[in-house]
């Protein structure tokens, strides 16, 4: 089964012919809210808002795991996540959708691991590729077939927030390989390898990061929310044929 988590802009899908919804409750505490099963396209999917139906909840305060582990415990095989990122490198412009390829993690403090037990055996998730090779491959192809332009790969990233970055940082990241910057990607995608659970990442450039393009003199959260908001009509269609490719991959 294909589970999506949606990000800003992406907090309900509109095309998903919801069955019911249902509350969880993990090991791990409270996931970010209410679980909606349903179909789309006729296939089975379960959608989940990362940052709750309000987006009320900062993304150093998303209780990764919880989202996770009900999702693996509900026979999920197959995660997309749905998240927007402000671009680093010149072609990632706002509005531009692309697929992640690899990951850098800045965050801190947060519940990175399902391994915290001392007497317990743990194991050591590869992380060499943190994308599911497949599933990229099934949403790229999915993509052409809607006719929507997705760049093929890119080095996100994950910074803490809740706040933006400086222009300093973004320096930074650019020096250390980074093409796009978020706030979510992790712990998301590790927790994801360890929990064996294909996943992968479509991400939208809602912005140009600090000091690049528009955002040199500042970032206008007010275009940032509109562009996210414009660009998830076209992130639904590629979803769409997603589902509908599933039983060729």
């Amino acid at each position: 089964m294909l589970a999506i988590i949606g990000g800003r802009g992406l907090t309900q899908l509109a095309n998903l012919k919801i069955t019911h919804q249902q509350v969880m409750r993990t090991p791990y505490g409270e996931p970010s809210g209410a679980f909606l099963f349903g179909t789309l396209n006729q296939h089975e999917v379960i959608f989940l808002a990362r940052h709750g139906y309000g987006h009320t909840i900062p993304p150093h305060l998303v209780n990764y795991r919880a989202n996770l582990w009900v999702l693996r415990e509900q026979g999920v095989s197959e995660i997309i996540s749905v998240a927007t990122v402000g671009g680093i490198r010149a072609d990632l412009k706002p509005g531009v959708i692309v697929m992640p390829d690899q990951i850098i993690d800045y965050t801190h403090g947060r519940d990175a691991t399902f391994f915290e037990a001392r007497d317990k055996p743990f194991s050591n998730a590869d992380f060499t590729f943190p994308y599911s090779t497949s599933l990229r491959s099934r949403i790229l192809r999915s993509a052409q077939t809607a006719q929507q332009p997705c760049v093929d790969g890119g080095v996100y990233a994950a910074t803490q927030g809740p706040r933006l970055d400086s222009i300093a940082e973004i320096n930074r990241y650019e020096r250390d390989g980074a093409d796009m910057v978020g706030m979510t990607g992790m712990p998301e995608t590790a927790l994801a390898k360890e929990l064996d659970l294909n996943y992968a990442a479509i991400a939208v450039v809602a912005n140009y990061a600090a000091g690049r393009g528009d955002s040199a003199a500042g970032i206008n959260m007010e275009s940032v929310n509109a562009t996210a908001s414009a660009a998830m009509a076209r992130v639904r269609s590629i979803l769409e044929c997603v589902v509908n490719c599933s039983d060729e991959s």
